[in-house]
């Protein structure tokens, strides 16, 4: 073998362009100047600055899961029913004293709110501690 025989195995690198003739040259692919271009690049999110001027509120903001009772006065039952009647889900429904929620009939809470003269038999639903006094001093029941 002659030193003008040996061929190389691998060729020569091409040297990498600079500048505006190559792939990764001024911008290097960035695109612009100033804070975009530079290491590190993150621009705050607009939106940010949007929050940040929104006070902060007090407490914590739970909002519960558990349905409510729907609230019915005696005032209320006083004028729909009358002396002997049986108070319960099905009858307040039927008197339009509550309406369906989702399809069913939602639970029901008779509050104070008004006098009884009537004696009434109450069944099926939850009452104040004043409510059932005043039911029980009308001659009414409480199952």
């Amino acid at each position: 073998m002659q030193l003008n025989q040996l061929a190389r195995t691998h060729g020569n690198e091409k040297a990498k362009r600079v500048g505006r003739g190559g792939k990764r040259g001024k911008t290097s692919g960035r695109g612009t100047k100033g804070q975009k271009a530079r290491a590190g690049h993150r621009m705050r999110p607009e939106l940010r600055d949007i929050i940040k001027k929104v006070p902060k509120n007090r407490g914590y903001a739970f909002t519960s899961h558990q349905v409510k009772p729907t609230p019915v006065n005696l005032a209320a039952l006083e004028t729909a029913f009358a002396a002997g009647e049986s108070v319960n889900p099905e009858t307040l429904l039927a008197k339009a004293l509550v309406e369906k929620r989702g399809g069913k009939i939602p639970a029901i809470k008779i509050l104070a709110t008004g006098t009884l003269t009537k004696s009434l038999t109450v069944s099926g639903v939850t009452l104040s501690g004043s409510a059932k006094e005043k039911i029980t001093a009308a001659g009414g029941s409480v199952a």
